[in-house]
């Protein structure tokens, strides 16, 4: 049961590794772009070139949908990227449901582990594999794995490194449940003296950059962690109007002198800076709104910029 990119992995290792797949549960297709036309999810698209079976329930609590997935007797449920699921779904094969989920738990239960552990400066995080239980992401762990988050690490990047660690770790997982090995374990033997982090949904509002509250790190931090997708913004004048700009990609200028005022630096050709508390972030790749994404000095040409 998935929908994204990163759930088309763990399909794909499965279907190589030999594994009978009865049936594939994934969202109902969507009108998208100008034209509305209807597109597929990327587990569909990946489920349709193998030939598998395609459930797409609007109501996961709807009887004709549960009798299906029931009719197709599957032993065990794999769960990656998906909605919760209510207790007759993941209560129906005999050897239960499992998630992966793209963080170390108990830390960062939610929907966003991959962007928040950045935002919040962290430099480990991992992947785990748990049974679903009444609560989300509180199941028995199965697997766990980490990886390392490096400076210059986004969330685009750590999303594809542990998008390929967790197709290894879901079929490891399915060989341990067959063989009878899993030995699931409570989160609450997981948990440390270090404070539970969640992660919850991120939303248009979550990513605006308030840079009064930012120091020099936080603030590339912050920006790293919501890029690609679905990106930092701040509000900025462009040519004297109001705008929007999202920022893809920052670099920092460390500067312990810098006395910690807010302010946009310019030469108004190659360089774009704001000062903060511990030096200057240095803007690389920007976009406006309503126009395509650039590097810095592209946009400078002809575009004056300031700070709301």
């Amino acid at each position: 049961m998935g929908t994204p990119d990163f759930a088309v992995e763990p399909l794909r290792r499965l279907v190589e590794a030999g594994k009978n797949i009865v049936a594939v549960v994934t969202m109902p297709d969507k009108p998208a772009g100008r034209g509305h036309k209807i597109q597929f999810s990327p587990i569909k698209e990946y489920a349709l070139s193998v030939g598998l079976p395609i459930l797409q329930p609007v109501n996961l609590k709807d009887p004709e949908f549960i009798e299906e997935l029931r009719s197709y007797q599957a032993d065990l449920q794999i769960v990656v990227a998906f909605r919760m699921l209510p207790q007759v779904v993941w209560a129906l094969p005999p050897l239960g449901t499992f998630n992966l989920h793209a963080a170390l738990l108990p830390q960062y239960r939610g929907a966003a582990p991959i962007n928040w552990a950045i935002i919040n400066g962290d430099t480990e995080t991992g992947i785990t594999t748990f049974f679903l239980d009444e609560q989300i992401d509180t199941g028995r762990i199965i697997l766990q794995e980490h990886t390392p988050i490096a400076i210059e690490d986004c969330a685009e990047t750590i999303h594809d490194k542990l998008m390929m660690q967790g197709a290894e770790l879901v079929v490891k997982t399915v060989r341990l449940i067959e063989s009878g090995q899993a030995e699931a374990t409570d989160q609450s033997l997981f948990i440390t003296e270090e404070p539970l982090r969640s992660a919850p949904k991120i939303f248009k509002d979550t990513c605006r950059i308030h840079w009064q509250e930012h120091s020099l790190k936080s603030a590339y931090d912050f920006i790293r962690g919501l890029s690609p997708y679905p990106a930092a913004w701040t509000p900025i004048l462009a040519n004297g109007k109001e705008t929007e700009m999202k920022i893809y990609r920052t670099s920092m200028l460390p500067d312990n002198s810098s006395d910690g005022n807010v302010e946009l630096l310019s030469d108004g050709k190659t360089y774009l800076r704001i000062s903060l508390p511990g030096g200057y972030l240095s803007l690389e790749e920007v976009q406006l709104s309503g126009k395509k994404r650039m590097p810095i000095a592209d946009l400078l040409r002809g575009t004056n910029l300031s700070l709301l």
